[in-house]
């Protein structure tokens, strides 16, 4: 049991270093600009190259190390991600500062897949769902603390420093990661058995579901702070406040889902998708008024993360022994559903429909909750049980 909670914690630190480094430079955009030369717009596009980079990057890597040794490669993908940010930190150029953030990036989705994959590896199949939340915690910390204190900490002392920070944290999980990660041997499943479970129609149907599912939530999380100050008249200082209520309330119902996963994953995920439609539908008139828009903001936090338990869990109930590219085009599937809900929530901004955003957010969730009844259908064989997850072997 120790053992078991030393190897989720070390794994849920890692990834809430990881996790920090995607939306870090995202409130240092004008220092970084201003030192670098460039325009702010130019320099919000080190956000674009590191998701494309998780989007792209991340599956080739993990297909690449299908056979590595799993402890190995997690300590070779945190030394990845610790080069990555030196670079940006020392990053005397634009051009420089890019390459830092694509090779940051191709640890990124890597790694987490890596350490869900190892999650579930040291937990009996029935805890799969706790396991997943517990790791994945560490990036909904990331969202809540790390950020905005790495921003804060980008204009005391420099937009680099937060950059040397993650560097030096990123090289302390290494060895906090070599202490505990249990040794197994390599994995006998080659990159061709990888390719040919990810492509799967059940698991296709689950990556699609998580792309189209999460981009619900992106389209109207992107544009939440305008929509609270113009819409439900609150203070810039009043939506940081309101931000945090909404990342506390991710953790909790990261942590929630996971365990109701254990219990139901079907029932789990449709009651997400169904809860984030009606949430999402409300938004517009929510808005209106300031307590229905917290009570709004609380319940919207508390499920757009209760996503990642139960759709990560279907991805490794499809994966069967070969899951770690499955997983990693799942963490990409997420951080393309909420490129693809950004675009959409800002044309309808762009429209002067930003009060309505919810109602397309809605639909696509709708939609999402539609794909899972063809990737966990109701009645399946009796050598496939519909709520069991298949833990993953490493």
């Amino acid at each position: 049991m120790g053992r078991t909670f030393a190897t989720l914690a070390a794994l849920c630190v890692s990834v809430f270093v990881v996790g920090t480094s995607e939306y870090l430079i995202s409130g240092l955009l004008p220092q970084v600009g201003a030192d670098l030369k460039v325009s702010v717009g130019a320099a919000g596009q080190a956000v674009t190259v590191y998701a494309l980079g998780v989007v792209v990057g991340g599956p080739v890597v993990a297909m690449l190390t299908a056979r590595l040794p799993r402890k190995g490669l997690a300590l070779g993908l945190m030394l990845l991600f610790a080069a990555g940010s030196a670079i940006c930190a020392l990053a005397p150029s634009y051009e420089l500062l890019l390459v830092g953030r694509l090779v940051s990036s191709f640890s990124h989705a890597a790694f987490l897949a890596l350490a869900l994959v190892m999650a579930t590896s040291v937990v009996p199949p029935e805890k799969t769902g706790t396991a997943i939340s517990t790791v994945a915690s560490g990036f909904t910390v990331a969202t809540l603390l790390g950020v905005p204190l790495g921003a804060l900490l980008g204009e005391g002392a420099g937009w680099r420093t937060p950059f040397a920070v993650l560097t030096v944290l990123a090289l302390a999980g290494v060895v906090l990661l070599a202490a505990v990660l249990p040794r197994r041997p390599a994995p006998a499943t080659r990159p061709r058995d990888e390719i040919r479970v990810v492509t799967r129609r059940p698991v296709l149907l689950a990556i699609a579901t998580t792309a189209v599912g999460f981009s619900g939530i992106a389209t109207v999380f992107t544009y939440i702070a305008p929509l609270l100050t113009r819409v439900s008249g609150f203070s810039s200082t009043a939506v940081s406040g309101l931000l945090l209520t909404y990342g506390a309330g991710s953790f909790l119902g990261n942590l929630l889902a996971g365990r109701l996963t254990d219990k139901s994953m079907s029932a789990t995920i449709r009651g997400v998708f169904g809860g984030l439609a009606g949430v999402l539908v409300l938004m517009p008139f929510a808005a209106v008024r300031q307590p229905s828009a917290v009570a709004a903001v609380l319940v919207l936090g508390l499920l757009a993360t209760a996503t990642i338990a139960p759709l990560q869990g279907l991805i490794l109930r499809h994966a069967g022994d070969a899951p770690t590219l499955a997983v990693s085009a799942n963490v990409g599937a997420f951080n393309l559903g909420a490129a693809a809900g950004s675009a959409i929530g800002g044309v309808m901004v762009s429209a002067g429909a930003l009060r309505w955003s919810g109602m397309a957010g809605a639909a696509l969730s709708l939609a999402g909750l539609a794909l899972t009844y063809l990737a966990l259908p109701r009645r399946t064989s009796a050598a496939e049980p519909a709520d069991d997850k298949v833990p993953a072997t490493i």
